[in-house]
């Protein structure tokens, strides 16, 4: 390997370039305890379990890849999103994802890419999205990509996996390879609600709280008729299913791209084996699937719809007039 693979003219060693490299995303990581987490600065700890992989990629010259389990499909919650199809708030995510590797790209030349691996194929008949609705979905977000020229991006789904045209029977081969019960998911949600938990546990518990928080809320769409304490229940029984066939899908993803950085879009620990991301600020949870851009002038922000409508942003429709995004004239969030 020449230096010209690191950089024009750099002297730098494999090492040095391989931690600048991780360097870039940790920048923008999600941490999971702000009030005691190692962010902005460049963590070793939080870069330990990744910067194996980075460092081989470097030492053989190869493009650096990292996966993404993310845009699953719009929540069927129109209080929170304009539609069922990609908007600005997912196009300002693939750009500033784009945007990460072209960073990366000016210090490493053979580059980085992002896979999105949409997991909404694995449980969308769980959160409430129709398979068609999802269909559009990632046909659009496709398009999206191309027709922005994101070079540095690509998708991954159940789809590609099995070629198969009925898919509760994805769903299905997906769970019988790589599924565990949902026993092992209520274990482990129970132990991490200890004080004492491991992290593996304690990451278990918060991911099903922010889970069963979010199906409550896409489940409480206007004009549904359930009592708020059923919704509950029923949306903590949804939650343990959707994180089984979570974690069938990472390992998929781990089995069929093992030598990429494990990125997520929720946050996490110090030196987790997945990468918080950020993907239009980390001040909170909202997704472009779970929230609608608002132009504020200097940037875009994410906020449920109906939080844009109370503020009085107005909306904006695209060159088809379709909805777009919002745009809030006086800044008073």
């Amino acid at each position: 390997m020449t230096n010209a693979i690191l950089a024009p003219g750099s002297q730098v060693t494999v090492e040095t370039r391989a931690e600048e490299i991780l360097s870039e995303v940790l920048r923008y990581r999600r941490m999971a305890h702000s009030e005691d987490s190692c962010f902005p600065c460049y963590c070793p700890a939080c870069a330990a379990p990744h910067l194996p992989k980075v460092l081989d990629a470097v030492e053989a010259g190869r493009k650096i890849r990292f996966v993404l389990p993310a845009f699953p499909g719009k929540s069927p919650n129109t209080a929170k999103v304009l539609g069922t199809l990609p908007d600005t708030a997912e196009r300002e995510a693939l750009d500033f994802l784009n945007e990460l590797c072209e960073r990366i790209n000016r210090l490493y030349s053979p580059g980085a890419e992002i896979i999105i691996c949409s997991d909404g194929r694995v449980f969308n008949d769980v959160v409430g999205i129709k398979d068609e609705d999802l269909t559009a979905y990632q046909k659009a977000l496709a398009e999206i990509i191309q027709e922005l020229g994101l070079k540095n991006l690509s998708t991954f789904d159940l789809d590609n996996v099995y070629p198969e045209d009925n898919y509760e029977m994805l769903r299905i081969g997906l769970l019988s390879k790589y599924g565990k019960p949902q026993e092992y998911f209520r274990e482990k949600v129970k132990r991490g609600a200890s004080a004492n938990a491991g992290r593996a546990d304690r990451d278990a518990h918060r991911l099903y709280c922010g889970t069963t928080r979010f199906l409550v809320e896409d489940s409480n769409f206007p004009g549904q008729t359930k009592s708020k304490n059923a919704l509950q229940k029923e949306c903590r029984a949804k939650a343990y299913e959707v994180m089984r066939r979570s974690n069938a899908w990472t390992a998929l993803i781990a089995e069929h791209l093992p030598d990429a950085v494990r990125l997520s879009i929720h946050p996490q620990d110090c030196g987790s084996e997945k990468l918080g991301i950020q993907l239009l600020g980390a001040s909170n949870w909202i997704t472009p699937w779970h929230g609608v851009a608002v132009d504020i002038g200097s940037n875009f922000v994410l906020m449920k719809r109906s939080r844009a409508e109370e503020l009085g942003a107005t909306l904006i429709f695209d060159g088809q007039g379709k909805p777009s995004h919002f745009k809030l004239e006086s800044i008073n969030l």
